[in-house]
């Protein structure tokens, strides 16, 4: 089934994996209570142990007073193959909480467990949207301008031909229309430079489909990895592969930076002093980067949404990829990827070329 928000009746329900995760089921629970203290209309369905869950629910109130328990001693576990997980973990909190979605008890499942489990269960028991042919992990990241860039895929397809690519594209469109607020996004292929020839052949080959058919965008040609957080576009392709590399070294350039400044802020008296005047605008561009602010990656291209939260999210991140389902729900946001997959497919190449696309 597709989620639409327009037809869900009732309070809007979210299934969570509540064994998934490196600091499950704390984390999890502590999560969807913050989230219960902004948003009351929303309803959880908690699956797992219901006897690890006790103690945690007793220090979150709402949680226990309104959220359902499906009690599941079994979990995925992060060494768990994808084919393995598929098989042998059908009772697992994980695959109950995608179930539930599937037979219509929730409207999005989140999970921060083993991404290709979560990855191959979706798929599997959620199913693609028509003309999609594999779902894509999609996040969004800080800009240096502040207006933020969606990237995908983040690993879910470690290998993608332009077909692939070309769908990714279209989805980010859609995902950065409504998490970026952009009437036309900028989409760009991430490669190894700028000019038309670089590259592999799948790259060249979904450039120039993407430049070939209509959609709400513009296709902007090639963009190196130095240039993604410049904000010079607002949509960045690649494979699950590259896309995972590119965003663990991001994240870990981030936090190496910041190690970097505080060994050399305690080296210096000077330093230490100037630290007292900058401090306001340090702590407002820690903010900004916080990794925190923009956990849960969308699995774009399946009939319901579903959201992976990083494996080491706290209570807060996991909150926040909480709210990243909440708003895929609420905005239709399957819907309106798969009118745009039908829009590109049906798309005359001679009529875009003609209307500047």
């Amino acid at each position: 089934m597709t989620t639409d928000a327009s037809s869900v009746t009732g309070p809007l329900t979210i299934a969570l994996d509540v064994m998934g995760g490196d600091h499950a089921p704390v984390s999890v629970l502590r999560g969807a209570e913050a989230v219960l203290k902004r948003r009351a209309d929303v309803q959880f369905l908690l699956f797992g142990d219901e006897a690890v869950m006790a103690p945690e629910l007793k220090h979150c109130k709402r949680l226990a007073a309104t959220a359902r328990i499906r009690h599941t001693s079994e979990r995925v576990l992060n060494e768990d193959k994808p084919s393995v997980a598929l098989r042998a973990r059908r009772g697992s909190s994980m695959r109950l909480a995608i179930n539930a979605v599937a037979d219509g008890e929730a409207q999005c499942v989140v999970s921060a467990g083993n991404t290709g489990a979560l990855m191959a269960m979706a798929k599997f028991a959620l199913k693609t949207l028509p003309g999609i042919e594999r779902p894509a992990l999609a996040s969004m990241m800080p800009t240096t301008d502040g207006s933020g860039v969606v990237m995908l895929d983040l690993g879910a397809n470690v290998e993608c031909d332009a077909e692939n690519l070309v769908q990714f594209a279209l989805m980010g469109t859609v995902y950065a229309r409504i998490l970026l607020g952009k009437k036309s996004p900028r989409v760009a292929v991430l490669n190894i430079g700028a000019e038309e020839l670089k590259g592999h052949e799948s790259l060249r080959e979904a450039a120039t489909r993407l430049r070939q058919i209509e959609f709400h965008g513009s296709f902007d040609g090639f963009i190196e990895g130095d240039r993604i957080l410049a904000g010079e576009a607002d949509v960045v392709v690649t494979d699950g592969f590259t896309g995972n590399v590119t965003l663990k070294t991001i994240e870990g350039t981030a936090r190496s930076l910041g190690k970097i400044a505080v060994t050399a802020i305690k080296r210096s008296l000077l330093a230490k002093i100037g630290m007292v005047f900058a401090l306001p605008a340090l702590l407002e561009l820690r903010k900004k980067l916080d990794p925190k602010r923009y956990n849960g990656a969308m699995m774009l291209g399946l009939r319901s949404p579903c959201v992976k939260s990083h494996g080491s999210a706290d209570a807060v991140s996991f909150a926040h990829a909480i709210e990243a389902g909440i708003k895929l729900v609420e905005e239709n946001v399957t819907r309106r990827i798969a009118e745009e997959i039908q829009r590109g497919a049906t798309a005359e190449p001679a009529a875009a070329n003609a209307a500047g696309l």
